[in-house]
């Protein structure tokens, strides 16, 4: 059985909860753990889960099921908080939460996150989405993949495998993850293949964040989520990569004059996490508090 370990889960939610609100957005709710431990911590709050994946939303209300009346979950992306919060009625509240990793279930599901798995290439976080791996893999041109694999996943090689996948696509249609990254490793220089992370890692990362528009969707989000939060209320951001990080730290020092940043150097998991939960050990928090 696959089992999600919510990331830095007392850290991200004493912080956010500090000042005893009353209502909470999880703009990620997942399987619905940070907004557990939010409702055990606060017996009078209402949280608010927000997540465009079905699947997830699904396991946050098995999860939260005991707390009947004090969560209502919504399935939106969460660059749309603004019309979900419009939609419960409320024009601020006490705190946001955005957790952005991908979970365990979709890594060791079948819609492709990881080439551990050889599934499908999908990536979608949201299946209700037109947009897949394999479209961006077989048919975008190769002049924007360069420009994918350089931007989003910083990848040094990123001119050498877009040409081997261009080359390979020509004969075949790439159709797995497990197919995707043996390209990858076939095209990167041998003395690179036994590096920290497998090739293919960099690359698997780009194609997530173009197909779910990470980066767009964050930006937007911050925004809505600042015009939105009380004076006094607190936004938590976990990030796991450093394209994210960099959005997230911009964000704040462009905002200092509305946003207290309470973390002048981003929290990191304990070294007893990331022995529990490897994956936590790229996890960086950035937190800040609304000024008047």
């Amino acid at each position: 059985m696959v089992k999600h370990y919510p990331v830095m889960l007392e850290e991200a939610t004493d912080i956010l909860v500090e000042s005893g609100g009353e209502v909470y957005v999880d703009c990620t709710v997942g399987g619905g753990g940070h907004a557990r431990r939010v409702l055990e911590k606060l017996p009078n709050a209402f949280v608010i889960g927000i997540d465009r994946d079905e699947e997830a939303l699904k396991r946050a209300q098995e999860n939260l099921e005991e707390f009947e009346g004090r969560y209502s979950l919504y399935r939106a992306n969460f660059s749309h908080l603004d019309e979900v919060l419009s939609q419960e009625g409320l024009r601020s509240v006490d705190g946001f939460l955005f957790d952005l990793g991908v979970s365990m279930y979709q890594i060791k599901g079948d819609r492709g996150f990881s080439f551990l798995e050889d599934t499908s290439l999908d990536m979608r976080m949201d299946t209700s989405s037109s947009l897949r791996a394999d479209k961006v893999v077989n048919e975008y041109p190769l002049e924007r993949l360069v420009k994918i694999f350089k931007e989003y996943g910083e990848e040094r090689f990123a001119g050498r495998i877009a040409k081997a996948i261009d080359r390979y696509r020509r004969k075949k249609r790439i159709e797995s993850s497990r197919e995707l990254a043996q390209v990858v490793w076939d095209a990167v220089p041998p003395k690179y293949r036994h590096g920290r992370i497998h090739p293919a890692t960099r690359v698997f990362q780009a194609i997530r964040i173009e197909v779910n528009d990470e980066l767009g969707s964050l930006q937007a989000a911050l925004g809505k989520a600042l015009s939105h939060l009380k004076v006094g209320g607190r936004l938590v951001v976990i990030s796991f990569h450093s394209l994210e990080d960099r959005i997230v730290k911009r964000f704040m020092k462009e905002n200092a004059h509305r946003l207290k940043v309470l973390t002048k150097k981003p929290l990191r998991p304990s070294e007893r996490e990331v022995a529990l939960n490897p994956p936590s050990r790229s996890a960086k928090l950035r937190a800040g508090e609304r000024l008047p």
